[in-house]
């Protein structure tokens, strides 16, 4: 199973999208307005100077529009230095049409608006400084135009103070912009985030509990044949008693069914008491030695090396059965890609037990380990992509997390944290 992400999924290129629309219109509006500047010769423009700057800017825009056709992912800093361009350009255009007596010179402040509810605070932090120092900048140094000029001849001092109640409104506006907007995005994102975590855990958790089911179906349905097994295999003793050679093997075969039926039995108690929050409890040291334990009677072909902490006979972890199996899945997955060559490390960090799981296998495709424990997925020819998804959800419910990680020069690290105040409370 492949996943590849389309363009259409990026918001950076969507908003890179957007932006050139609002950039269309723009541009379409300089254009008009340079082109009736012709029929207004009180406008006084520098047409050679202005001409060069609508040049540029539409160049850019061609070259945005070009962009866009690829499927080349747009990244948050490539938005950013289009919002840059952006004001580069308004800035020049201004300052050759009037600076900060342009009526138009508000403008400014749309990119500050769009930085704000799109890219990171850092981003727009930059976006508005550089809009409020070209602003500042405007209200000196322009090309004045004699339609943008105020009519304060015998009113100096109260065309200071316009000026300057101009700058503080630009610089008020522009601040809180940034301020709220940016906090506003930002908790819509962190709250979209949240929501489609929850879908993935209610995707993931549909999955486990039809799991769940099937198992429970299934080891009802073991149950019987079990149980008829067991005595089928107490007849065939009985009756064949005197071949030694076939009464080795019906015992070996009966002594396979009672295991089998334990298992079964074990697995509904650890169930019931795990429901009812009962909890077993052990040394780590003891612990992680009967999982590796039961992990070599299982994979014998197994070469692997360890490295435990000096202090895990000092803490008690309390765990169910389920831990158990997720923590032996993960270990399977590690010996099924390098059978010759695993290194288990366990030490304790803070409040958490650290289970570390390197292997020297093929590796883990990103397109793959982004999905991992999220869907039942498989890398295995015959494998039924069930192993990694409950080895994530019940240490997820345990309160750890699996990390996975690739391993250099090849291969994958595992790492299992499991939170010890969890397993305490």
């Amino acid at each position: 199973m492949t996943y590849t992400a389309t363009a259409t999924d990026e918001p950076a290129r969507q908003h890179l999208r957007q932006f050139t629309i609002i950039r269309s219109i723009v541009l379409g509006f300089f254009w008009c307005a340079f082109a009736a500047s012709f029929w207004l010769p009180s406008l006084a423009l520098p047409h050679n100077q202005l001409l060069s700057i609508l040049v540029v800017f539409s160049g850019i825009h061609l070259f945005t529009l070009a962009r866009l056709a690829h499927t080349l992912p747009v990244s948050n800093l490539e938005f950013f230095i289009q919002l840059l361009l952006d004001v580069l350009c308004l800035n020049l255009v201004f300052y050759f049409s009037g600076g900060a007596t342009n009526p138009f010179v508000s403008y400014l402040l749309v990119p500050v608006c769009i930085s704000a509810a799109t890219l990171p605070w850092r981003y727009t932090w930059i976006i508005t400084s550089l809009c409020v120092a070209a602003y500042s900048l405007l209200l000196f140094f322009h090309v004045s135009l004699p339609i943008f000029m105020l009519d304060h001849v015998h009113m100096q001092s109260q065309l200071n103070w316009h000026i300057v109640g101009m700058w503080i409104n630009f610089f008020v506006s522009a601040v809180l912009i940034t301020y709220f907007v940016v906090k506003m995005a930002n908790s819509l994102r962190q709250q979209q985030e949240r929501i489609n975590n929850m879908r993935e855990d209610e995707l993931r958790n549909e999955q486990v509990i039809a799991v769940a089911t099937l198992a429970a179906g299934a080891a009802h349905e073991i149950n019987t044949p079990l149980a008829t097994m067991t005595v089928l295999l107490a007849e065939l003793r009985a009756q064949y008693g005197d071949n030694a050679d076939l009464t080795e093997d019906l015992q070996l075969l009966s002594r396979q069914v009672d295991q089998c039926a334990k298992s079964l039995q074990h697995i509904v108690q650890d169930a019931s008491a795990a429901r009812l929050g009962q909890l077993k409890q052990l040394r780590i040291a003891d612990y992680y030695r009967s999982i590796l334990d039961r992990w070599q009677l299982m994979r014998p072909d197994v070469h692997y090396t360890l490295s435990a902490a000096s202090d895990l006979d000092q803490h008690i972890i309390r765990y169910d059965s389920r831990l158990d199996h997720a923590i032996i899945n993960l270990l399977n997955n590690a010996a099924d890609a390098s059978p010759e060559q695993i290194g288990i490390v366990i030490t304790l960090d803070e409040q958490d037990l650290i289970w570390t799981i390197s292997d020297t296998g093929t590796g883990i495709q990103p397109a793959v380990s982004a999905l991992l424990g999220k869907a039942s997925i498989s890398t295995k020819e015959n494998g039924l992509g069930l192993g990694m998804l409950l080895s994530h959800t019940t240490i997820n419910r345990y309160g750890g997390r699996v990390i996975q990680i690739a391993n250099n020069p090849r291969g994958t690290v595992t790492t299992i944290r499991l939170p010890l105040k969890n397993s305490q409370e």
